[in-house]
């Protein structure tokens, strides 16, 4: 028993619900000897009653192999079997003639009528329902249960059979036909949404690691892009002083070596997903780092340290991409940032005298800021805000000043007193 359940358990629920829509079909075989065998073949005469079995057999393997090419060709695994659905349905309407002529000019007595009658039911209401399973367009399948239906009453009239009969049989084909006509295309309907729903799952899961994959590559670039400027900075400095054996080189150098350690353990706390920026020590780290560079910083504001974990998460984000934007493009000698709280909302500027405008430039247009009029590392930030419900504004503001604005509102109540 180990074999089949972990040959079941193996399957997804779509491959469950296809296995037993297949094996369901393919019992139909098994079943329509059985029905025949019940409505009174036995009673007939054995070498007619041979014949019935056998032929409603053949009829039945035919409606297996028919079904499992048309289960194939709605999952697009191979063509429409055309062929093998003309087959079952000349096959289909030849028994069932078959069978209205020995009901009607076969031998005497009930039971070969009873027999006959019971092939007709038999053979017309699984084989209709077996070719709607190739038949996927609603008319067609309700186009395909009344032609069989009329057909029948009409062959039966035609054989002399009386008018009450001939209605029985065209009502008892109609509703049998179209019962398992209906059963079939809900079938392949319930299939199709089950695979649907299946591949639609599996997108959604491509998508989020996908979205996880842009978060990695966003916090990638926001951890290392300033750590990066400040190494290349100081490395550049260091050379500058060891050529005028100045021993401050070992100082800047050592300084390189903190920074690329604090990066080693910055890209593993990313990697981790546990990193969370903090807002008090990037603006510490923007003043420092400005300063070394040779630029007067000047930080402004409250304590942040009671304010909101989103809040300042996303606003230390925001000081470090503006710091490393300040540190790699424009010429800035003066860059002042600032934090207030106004009307419940937590406003953080961040302004530098670095926006120069190239010669035949317009007066609104940013020189030397790639990444503030929609690169990267902007976007990275509004995405981050747009997580707080917050905005940024980033643009030159004239006289050659580039200055970043990002407003969150409060997420928790009475920490705008904190800043107060």
């Amino acid at each position: 028993m180990r074999g089949p359940t972990r040959w079941w358990r193996g399957k997804s629920t779509p491959a469950k619900l296809e296995t037993y829509t297949r094996s369901t079909f393919h019992s139909f075989a098994a079943l329509e000897i059985l029905t025949v065998g019940l409505t009174g073949v036995g009673q007939v005469e054995a070498w007619l009653a041979g014949s019935l079995l056998l032929v409603v057999g053949v009829h039945g393997v035919v409606c297996a192999v028919t079904a499992s090419r048309a289960l194939d060709w709605t999952r697009g695994r191979r063509e429409r079997p055309v062929r093998l659905l003309w087959t079952l349905g000349a096959l289909t309407a030849a028994v069932a003639c078959a069978a209205l002529a020995l009901a009607e000019y076969g031998p005497d007595g009930e039971s070969v009528a009873g027999a006959a009658g019971g092939v007709l039911g038999v053979v017309l209401i699984f084989g209709v329902g077996t070719l709607a399973l190739g038949v996927h367009n609603r008319r067609r399948v309700f186009a395909l249960v009344g032609g069989f239906g009329a057909g029948t009453g009409a062959v039966s009239l035609a054989l002399g059979a009386p008018g009450a009969a001939a209605l029985v049989a065209t009502l008892t084909v109609l509703f049998g036909s179209g019962l398992l006509a209906f059963t079939s295309a809900f079938s392949v309907w319930l299939l199709n949404a089950f695979y649907e729903l299946d591949e639609a799952r599996e997108t959604r899961a491509r998508l989020a690691v996908a979205e996880e994959r842009l978060r990695f590559g966003r916090d990638l670039h926001d951890v290392m892009g300033r750590n990066l400027a400040v190494i290349a900075l100081k490395s550049e400095l260091a050379v500058q002083l060891a050529r005028r054996g100045r021993t401050e080189a070992v100082e800047q150098m050592i300084e390189v070596q903190r920074i690329a350690r604090e990066s080693q353990r910055e890209v593993r706390d990313v990697v981790r997903g546990y990193r969370e920026a903090d807002l008090e020590v990037e603006l510490a780290g923007a003043h420092g780092v400005l300063t070394a560079a040779g630029i007067r910083c000047e930080v402004t504001g409250g304590e942040p340290a009671g304010l909101p974990g989103e809040v300042q998460s996303a606003l230390a984000w925001v000081v470090r991409e503006a710091t490393t934007n300040v540190l790699r493009h424009g010429d800035a000698r003066w860059c002042a940032v600032g934090v207030r709280v106004t009307e419940g909302r937590v406003v953080l500027t961040v302004e530098n005298d670095g926006a120069s405008v190239p010669s035949g430039a317009g007066g609104n247009e940013q020189a030397s800021v790639p990444s503030g009029a929609g690169g990267s590392g902007l976007a990275g930030l509004r995405e981050r805000l747009a997580a707080v419900e917050g905005t940024l504004e980033a643009g030159r503001v004239g006289g050659g000043l580039f200055r970043v604005v990002a407003e969150v509102p409060l997420i928790t109540a009475g920490a705008s007193e904190v800043m107060a």
